[in-house]
């Protein structure tokens, strides 16, 4: 057996770099990526018939140089900068809506967002009209204030 993979020392180097791969999933920081990177360059060196040194010295060098370029190449695509998600509150205002139970002058009535039913106030205190299309600007509780869009500068 170890006759075999002396004579095949490429299949050696192909296991490691699975094993590497195996072990990589466990850990998620390319890490031991670069290390399965050098042991599949080290098999192709192998199965040219390279020496043994020369598999070894080629597998440090991959290594070396995968952990130098390969790894915050990877680390920066995965971690980008996503845009900022609001959330609660800060998600509402700006929204688009419309009047589903007017709204008095003075007092409340009901506007449709993304098919919730909430409970909404006029800004200027004046009655907005059942299907005019408003924009929340402020959030109070679970009260919108909202405006309707056409005195809305866009």
């Amino acid at each position: 057996m170890i006759e075999y993979f002396t004579s095949n020392l490429w299949l050696v180097w192909v296991i490691i770099s699975i094993l590497c791969l195996i072990l990589e999933l466990s850990s998620g920081d390319f890490f031991i990526l670069c290390f399965a990177i050098g042991a599949a360059a080290s098999a192709i060196f192998a199965g040219c018939g390279a020496a043994l040194s020369v598999q070894i010295i080629m597998f440090a060098v991959v290594s070396a140089l995968s952990l130098m370029l390969v790894r915050p190449a990877l680390l920066k695509k995965i971690h980008q900068p996503q845009r900022e998600r609001l959330s609660n509150a800060e998600a509402m205002i700006g929204q688009t809506g419309r009047v589903s139970e007017s709204i008095e002058a003075g007092g409340y009535g009901r506007v449709a967002i993304d098919g919730d039913d909430w409970k909404a106030k006029s800004a200027d205190g004046c009655a907005i009209d059942k299907d005019v299309r408003v924009r929340v600007v402020k959030m109070d509780s679970i009260i919108l204030t909202v405006e309707p869009l056409n005195t809305v500068n866009e």
